[in-house]
C-alpha cells in the first residue's frame, strides 16, 4: 500500500510539473458575427519591446505560419486582394519581479511519561511561508488583433503570455503560444 501511495504522489507531481505556464486572454466586440468574415491578410507587425526574442526572421515566420494554419482551419482564406479582416501582431518581452517564499515549520512531540517520545501522543506544530526576496523574471507576450477593414477598428484581440528564460526557448514555444491565441478566436475549427 505504501508503494502505491508513493506512485500516486509521483504521478500527481509529474502532472503538476507538466502543466503549462502559458496564459491566454481575449476580448472582442460582442455585437459582431464573426462568421461574416471570409478573407484576411496581415498588416506589418507593430514595433515592440521584444528585446530581440521575437524580432527576427525565424520568430516572424513561426508566428505567421502557425497563425495562417489556425485561421484557415477556422474557414478564413488568406488573400492580398480586398480582405475583410486585417490581422497584426505585437510581441513584447518585459521584466517583472516575483516574490521568492521560504517555508518555515515549527513543531514539538508530546506524550510518554516525560514528553520526549511519542508512543502515546502525537506531533503538534504548524508551517508557514513568508517572502525572503525577489527574483527577476522575463515574460513574453504576443498579442494578435483583428481589424475590420470596413470600419478600420479592432474587433478582436487575444494575448498569450509565457515566462521566457532564453531566446531559443521563446522561439521554439511560438507555435504553442500562437495556437493557444487563435483558439480564442470566436470561430471554432471547421471539421
Amino acid at each position: 500500500m505504501r508503494k502505491f501511495s508513493f506512485f500516486i504522489v509521483g504521478v500527481v507531481a509529474l502532472l503538476i510539473a507538466s502543466c503549462s505556464s502559458q496564459k491566454f486572454h481575449t476580448t472582442r466586440v460582442e455585437s459582431i458575427d464573426f462568421k461574416q468574415f471570409k478573407t484576411y491578410a496581415w498588416l506589418p507587425p507593430i514595433d515592440s519591446l521584444s528585446k530581440d526574442y521575437f524580432n527576427n526572421d525565424i520568430a516572424k515566420s513561426k508566428i505567421l505560419t502557425t497563425a495562417n494554419q489556425e485561421l484557415e482551419a477556422r474557414g478564413l482564406t488568406y488573400t492580398k486582394n480586398d480582405p475583410e479582416l486585417l490581422f497584426r501582431y505585437i510581441a513584447i518581452v518585459n521584466n517583472k519581479s516575483k516574490e521568492i517564499y521560504s517555508n518555515y515549520s515549527f513543531g514539538f512531540g508530546m506524550g510518554g511519561p516525560w514528553g520526549w517520545y511519542r508512543p502515546w501522543g502525537g506531533y503538534m506544530g504548524y508551517s508557514t511561508s513568508f517572502p525572503i526576496g525577489k527574483e527577476r523574471v522575463r515574460y513574453g507576450h504576443i498579442i494578435i488583433e483583428a481589424v475590420d477593414r470596413q470600419t478600420n477598428t479592432v474587433v478582436w484581440q487575444a494575448r498569450g503570455t509565457s515566462q521566457v528564460n532564453d531566446p531559443e526557448d521563446a522561439i521554439n514555444d511560438i507555435p504553442k503560444i500562437i495556437s493557444g491565441i487563435i483558439k480564442e478566436y470566436p470561430i471554432k475549427i471547421k471539421k
